[in-house]
């Protein structure tokens, strides 16, 4: 089974993406952070293989989050999700670890659910 953690402040964004992996991926174990205290709790006790990041967080930037938790945590899987669909943006999320990056509201539901489907097939789950 593939844990999941969501680290969205945006409560209804959260529950679409939770929505779309519930559909796609019913064996998905997902749990959900508000913030990056949150998260990095989550991250300590979940372990998760996959992480949606949000760039910026109440409390922390995504990108830093993103390089504290690769820097412990290698094999996990990060997707970064933002509403600011810039070069720079882009380019900091790869340089902090992401393996994807997303724009909300212009990347497609199929896009995110190719893109996990082929995370998935890269990995074995029990």
């Amino acid at each position: 089974m593939c844990r999941t953690l969501i680290v969205e402040d945006n409560s209804t964004f959260r529950q679409s993406l939770r929505e779309v992996l519930n559909t796609h991926f019913p064996r998905m174990s997902i749990e959900e952070a508000i913030n990056g205290k949150d998260a990095l709790q989550k991250v300590d006790t979940l372990t998760p293989d996959l992480i949606f990041m949000d760039i910026r967080l109440p409390d922390a930037n995504g990108l830093e989050l993103a390089k504290q938790i690769g820097a412990v945590h290698q094999d996990i899987v990060l997707v970064v999700l933002t509403s600011y669909d810039l070069p720079e943006y882009r380019d900091a999320a790869y340089r902090s670890g992401a393996s994807y990056f997303f724009t909300k509201g212009c990347t497609t539901r199929d896009e995110l659910v190719n893109a996990i489907e082929g995370i998935l097939s890269t990995r074995h789950y029990d």
